[in-house]
């Protein structure tokens, strides 16, 4: 029998010397901690934003009379310093009103892609989103269940050939009840610059707004053509027709869009703007 090298004596750890295998298993197990709430960073490019409306003063109430009934989620940051807020922000938000220095958090270790379908699944469901929110959650998730699939791919066959039948898209689509299509025309409004995402998510403080299908066209324009879109909205205080962004598309695609262009295009008359005659009976 061949002599031992002695890289190949294992050297007896702390855990084994000290405890046994049911301490150590005890230990990997999700606890409730108190948190600090200084020691809580934002989810890297978190899509849903923490608005002050009238259900935050609701929550804010409740937290201040129940405190925090549910525990946000938590996972170790990846930077080593602290944790990342994975499900909770509202919660954590009512909590820094009502002057919490810690929060109830379940720590949980999780890889960047199971961080971002439960960051995204525990968001996608409330009611109050926004179709940029949306667009970024559906964003996120897809390409996180992408990037899961290629890793199980390679360690598993049966699981590979399973996944193969259905796309991320098709799986997405049945838990969030839309449209394939539909899913790809929200993850466009991702295309568009800041001030136009405002104008669709309905939330600019001089009022400009526009309509969902028109933005989604408009995502197909270079960010200078969406600028010049944007000067002519505020300009002319007015927002093109679908019909005219379509047009403004296909010019696009044929490199004839400038800024003259868009100009024209929206300064001219709209069908549901022209005179109409109405005869009394």
């Amino acid at each position: 029998m061949p002599k031992k090298s002695i890289n190949d004596i294992r050297v007896p750890t702390y855990d084994d010397l000290f405890t046994n295998e049911e301490q150590r298993q005890e230990a990997k197990l999700e606890k409730i901690m108190e948190v600090p709430v200084e020691d809580i960073q934002e989810f890297k490019n978190h899509p849903f934003r923490v608005r002050n409306d009238e259900q935050m003063s609701e929550l804010v109430k409740s937290v201040s009379e129940n405190g925090i009934l549910v525990p946000v989620l938590v996972r170790p940051h990846p930077n080593g310093h602290g944790y990342e807020m994975i499900s909770g922000h509202r919660r954590m938000n009512a909590a820094m009103v009502n002057g919490q220095e810690k929060i109830q958090a379940i720590v949980r270790k999780l890889t960047d892609d199971q961080a971002t379908i439960i960051m995204v699944d525990s968001n996608i469901q409330r009611e109050n989103i926004l179709p940029t929110e949306r667009g970024f959650a559906y964003k996120l998730k897809l390409e996180a269940m992408k990037h899961q699939g290629k890793q199980i791919s390679s360690t598993s066959t049966q699981v590979a050939q399973k996944s193969q039948n259905k796309w991320s898209v098709d799986i997405l689509s049945e838990e969030v009840k839309q449209s394939r299509d539909q899913i790809r025309r929200f993850i466009r409004l991702t295309e568009l610059i800041e001030p136009l995402r405002d104008m669709v998510d309905g939330i600019r403080t001089d009022g400009k707004k526009i309509a969902f299908n028109p933005a989604v066209e408009l995502s197909y324009l270079s960010k200078e053509n969406q600028q010049f879109v944007v000067k002519n909205i505020v300009e002319l205080d007015l927002t093109p027709s679908h019909a005219q962004v379509i047009r403004m598309k296909e010019l696009s695609r044929e490199n004839r869009l400038d800024e003259n262009v868009i100009y024209s295009i929206m300064k001219e008359e709209k069908a549901n703007q022209k005179e109409k005659l109405s005869f009394k009976m």
